[in-house]
């Protein structure tokens, strides 16, 4: 969504709205999923100020995010939503933040794909995994900047 350019998602709007039926079709039972960026930023922050203050990721809620990256979407010029009809009219269901990973959930996703190649897990190669994997931010080491994206190559180049 933060690729898009902005009035681009107003073409969807008819099969979100009230109505349900397009051209004939019925939408009712459609699911549009719209994927973005936008506020990882913001959720990050929300993420390291909960681990300052002793609050585990889990305990997070929804409703302490969801205004927190509609600002950060509805605030920005160049985003597929900004002054958009689609959340003028708040059309859109449910938001689904992605937090950020700790290093436990990455040792986690390290022991899964090894799993996954029929690999025993070795401590050393999750340990080089780890090592290798960036974290932020810079004082804490906290949180994976890629998530587990990167740990499927990372394993082949230790094995």
């Amino acid at each position: 969504m933060d690729k898009l350019t902005p009035g681009l998602m107003e073409v969807l709007q008819p099969f979100l709205g009230p109505s349900w039926v397009v051209y004939g079709t019925n939408y009712r039972k459609a699911i549009f999923i719209f994927i973005s960026n936008t506020g990882g930023e913001q959720i990050n922050q929300v993420a390291l100020e909960a681990w300052r203050s002793r609050r585990a990721r889990e305990e997070i809620s929804l409703q302490e995010l969801e205004p927190v990256i509609s600002r950060a979407v509805l605030d920005n010029p160049h985003h597929g939503f900004w002054r958009s009809g689609i959340m003028e009219e708040r059309l859109l269901d449910a938001l689904v933040p992605f937090l950020p990973l700790q290093r436990h959930h990455v040792r986690h996703c390290v022991l899964n794909e090894l799993a996954q190649l029929g690999v025993e897990p070795r401590d050393e190669v999750t340990q080089a995994v780890l090592d290798s994997t960036t974290f932020f931010p810079e004082d804490e080491q906290l949180f994976s900047s890629n998530g587990c994206k990167t740990v499927a190559s990372r394993i082949a180049f230790f094995l």
